[in-house]
């Protein structure tokens, strides 16, 4: 039985709740408009509205699915065993045998040296083919603060192919904040998502990416757990500013990110792979600022209960 987490909801904060006054969506030709209005920090009304096509809509990550152990074993032996009928092994032959629920590979060689030669090589390959289903299908292996392995979905890749759907929103964002610098834009855009409703966060490890959805598909359904949001947050962030550079931060039952400018005083910050990333909240509903995250949240990072990964500028954008 999959074991369900909340995010850190926080409903009995000082800090004002979210609240998305209205959504709307609507079909424009070969795009939709989505309309929305919602309360910032100050309690100011917001409102932004834009278009998205429909390719990003429903054909971007149309193969996203949670990991499956089985399914994809099974993908990547048949993978294998592909390359080694297209260049069979010296002095050996592989034999693909099912194994309760499992594919293992047995080799019979005229020799230990063959034998021994040819499972390097089929190791090499089983490596390769596994890393491209991987990078393919948007997983990547996930260790979390307390030393469970897992499959994960693979958030910055997902971010990082997204940004193109999402650059039409540079100048709607910046039309609306008059003080364009980085604390302003990113402050907007948390408010914006935070804005957006909540939907629960399954474990990652025994979820392998369950209830995740991409950032066009959040919005679309209005509705994002805690590493969606997050996903979003730093898609929208990437689109409005391709140079910063950005981490995205994992702790049990939550995520945050970061972004690569000065902290101020009272304000959070961690340092990942010699760099120094201001951190931020997009889940919500509580509406936090840059700079400042929830008492648990806060907890994690001064106990260093952690796990970041860094979002840099490919330098494309």
């Amino acid at each position: 039985m999959i074991k369900i987490f909340i995010c850190l909801y926080l409903l009995l904060t000082p800090w004002v709740q979210a609240k998305q006054l209205s959504f709307s969506k609507q079909p424009q030709d070969e795009q939709y408009l989505f309309k929305y209005q919602w309360l910032d920090h100050h309690k100011q009304q917001q409102s932004m509205r834009f278009l998205l096509s429909k390719q990003a809509l429903f054909e971007r990550f149309r193969m996203l699915k949670s990991y499956q152990g089985e399914f994809a074993q099974k993908a990547i032996m048949r993978k294998v065993k592909k390359q080694l009928n297209a260049t069979p092994l010296s002095g050996a032959q592989a034999f693909f045998l099912p194994q309760n629920d499992k594919i293992t590979i047995q080799v019979k060689g005229h020799d230990e040296n063959s034998v021994a030669l040819a499972y390097q090589q089929i190791k090499k390959i089983e490596q390769e083919v596994t890393s491209e289903y991987f990078k393919n299908n948007y997983y990547q292996l996930f260790t979390t603060p307390d030393q469970q392995t897992g499959v994960k979905i693979d958030h910055i890749n997902i971010a990082k192919d997204s940004v193109n759907d999402f650059k039409m929103l540079k100048p709607i964002i910046l039309d609306k904040v008059l003080a364009k610098n980085i604390r302003k834009v990113t402050n907007y855009v948390l408010a914006f998502v935070q804005n957006i409703p909540y939907s629960t966060l399954e474990s990652r490890i025994t979820s392998s990416g369950a209830g995740f959805n991409p950032p066009a598909k959040l919005l679309w359904e209005n509705q994002g757990d805690c590493d969606s949001k997050m996903t979003l947050t730093a898609t929208i962030l990437r689109a409005l500013m391709p140079r910063i550079s950005m981490a995205m931060v994992f702790i049990d039952q939550h995520a945050f990110i970061g972004i690569a400018i000065p902290a101020k005083a009272g304000e959070m910050s961690i340092e990942h792979e010699g760099v120094n990333y201001l951190l931020a909240e997009p889940t919500g509903p509580a509406l936090y600022k840059l700079g400042k995250l929830a008492p648990e949240s806060e907890l994690a990072i001064n106990q260093e209960r952690y796990v970041a990964e860094a979002y840099h500028s490919d330098g494309s954008l």
